[in-house]
């Protein structure tokens, strides 16, 4: 019989990236090499240094959350402590006197500078700013509303029939010569009308309305809903937290 002549083919080596004969003898004198030693010691080096880089950083993970979860359980605590007391009337997280609990809003509300306050964050708000500010920023703008109101209550408003120097004023001719033409004949008496314009009508207007699909109409409705639902919600918060 005729003997055929087969192609091994070669074998690659991952770690010294070449190829070698694909035989046993080829294969086990590539490893003793000192070459595949030392890559092979360096793929374990760098190994373990990801390994250790990576339990590090599941180390550091694992405290922040631990962490995040200590000051939301404190956050939490202190908001059920402010609860309690707002509840049982304590005003002890008042800022002063004069200040009452709105159990509507969750806010103290001052009557007097009509201020409403924040415990947790310890903003004021009123609706003459319209936004949350500052202790300093809040007051201010209450002494100045109180200085506006003063003032305009002060004031008093201009006599609508005689008196003053006006009443004192008696009829009789205009003193000097009185012009009883106009200046310029050739000007058209103020507020006549133009022969153009009496003659001229007034176009028609022919645009036709908007033709809206009903997709386009249910999606302005959605869109509508959405927003009423938000308002609705945020309604109460006043603007201090948004949660969108």
């Amino acid at each position: 019989m005729t003997e055929y002549w087969v192609s091994q083919g070669n074998k690659w080596c991952d770690l010294c990236k070449i190829f070698i004969s694909n035989n046993p003898f080829s294969i086990r004198t590539h490893e003793l090499g000192k070459r595949h030693k030392d890559n092979v010691t360096q793929r374990l080096s760098t190994m373990q240094k990801d390994g250790a880089a990576k339990e590090k950083e599941q180390q550091q993970a694992a405290k922040a959350l631990q962490l995040i979860e200590a000051k939301a359980k404190k956050s939490y605590q202190k908001d059920l402590e402010n609860n309690q007391r707002n509840t049982d009337g304590d005003s002890s997280a008042a800022p002063g006197e004069g200040w009452v609990f709105d159990s509507t809003s969750g806010y103290y509300y001052d009557k007097a500078t009509g201020l409403y306050y924040d415990s947790n964050s310890g903003f004021y708000y009123s609706d003459g700013l319209g936004k949350w500010v500052t202790q300093e920023e809040a007051y201010k703008w209450a002494e100045t509303s109180k200085t506006n109101v003063a003032q305009s209550s002060t004031s008093q408003p201009k006599p609508a029939g005689g008196g003053g120097p006006v009443a004192g004023i008696k009829g009789g001719p205009a003193p000097g010569v009185v012009v009883t033409k106009p200046l310029n004949p050739m000007r058209a008496v103020k507020g006549a009308p133009s022969a153009l314009a009496a003659n001229k009508r007034k176009r028609e207007d022919t645009k036709k309305p908007k033709v809206v699909s009903k997709e386009e109409e249910a999606a302005l409705r959605a869109r509508e809903a959405a927003r009423k639902r938000v308002e609705d919600r945020e309604k109460p918060l006043m603007g201090l937290y948004k949660t969108y």
